[in-house]
């Protein structure tokens, strides 16, 4: 029985599914309870705790001024990847928003990062779309290969940005506003996105990838993030670091799917014509009725 036990616990220590936290858009824009840059150092500070490093995707209008330049200083020295996201955060899916135009702006955006002692040729599109024809998204493909960058691709999407949206138009209003509803509903949505897309790779991948989890530099981050990695941990995943995590093979695959984006697990999903895919893969709208019914 001992030994049954013994394998048992180390085979779902050896299958037990990881990812890395990879922020987008940091930024020193105003917010309830705390200042930008108090913001900025709670967030910092619990991913120091945690004895982990990120990948934090830089768009550069956020931070193209002297706050913006200190606030990436920082978590350069504290030994964070930084990779590009563009300068305009431009949604390339648009018909509006030609290649010529968008790539100007992925070269303007790495002018601003390119200096830091970590920046690292990864590029994640905006919104995770990356075009809404073959033709742009082809272009765009030969241009980061061209330019030696690697997909700084999402398998766990979710929409922490808009849970935080809604936490702070309610703290507007109250600025005594219980919190404790808000974390346990993000805990619960996050995991909720990860057992999803994990789920979903491992019926093409037949394995559980290194997961990246995308979240943002806001408010919700800053007062839960800490929280939200011990859950995750409570629920068998297991938090490893973002150079560790882009290692994985499954960041150089190019899907063949149009529109292009989402999720890399999603996408390919798509690709292979895998049922019940909605689109867009994750957005506000899906929490919403949920949010509402709960009084958040």
């Amino acid at each position: 029985m001992l030994i049954l036990l013994g394998i048992l616990l180390i085979g779902s220590t050896a299958f037990a599914a990881e990812f890395a936290i990879t922020i987008d858009d940091p930024n020193h824009y105003e917010s309830p309870l705390l200042s930008p840059a108090e913001r900025d150092l709670r967030i910092r500070q619990q991913a120091d705790h945690l004895n982990t490093k990120v990948a934090l995707f830089v768009c550069g209008k956020r931070v193209d001024s002297k706050k913006g330049k200190a606030l990436l200083a920082k978590w350069d020295d504290d030994g964070h990847l930084i990779g590009n996201h563009t300068y305009s955060h431009n949604n390339y899916n648009s018909s509006n928003v030609t290649f010529e135009e968008y790539s100007a702006d992925v070269l303007r955006g790495e002018s601003l990062i390119a200096g830091l002692k970590n920046f690292s040729k990864l590029f994640r599109f905006p919104f995770l779309k990356s075009g809404n024809t073959k033709e742009k998204r082809d272009r765009l493909r030969k241009l980061l290969n061209k330019n030696n960058y690697t997909h700084g691709y999402v398998t766990i999407d979710a929409s922490d940005w808009y849970i935080s949206s809604r936490m702070i138009s309610q703290l507007k209003k109250n600025p005594k506003l219980d919190l404790a509803p808000y974390k346990k509903y993000y805990l619960h949505h996050i995991l909720d996105r990860a057992t999803y897309y994990d789920g979903l790779a491992k019926k093409f991948l037949g394995r559980s990838p290194k997961h990246t989890l995308l979240i943002h530099h806001n408010l919700l981050n800053a007062l839960f993030l800490e929280d939200l990695i011990n859950f995750m941990s409570s629920k068998g995943w297991t938090l490893i670091d973002a150079r560790k995590a882009f290692k994985d093979p499954l960041y150089m695959i190019e899907p063949d799917t149009i529109p292009s984006g989402e999720s890399i697990i999603w996408a390919l999903a798509k690709e292979k014509k895998l049922a019940d895919l909605r689109y867009p893969a994750e957005d506000g709208l899906y929490e919403k009725e949920a949010m509402d019914k709960l009084g958040l």
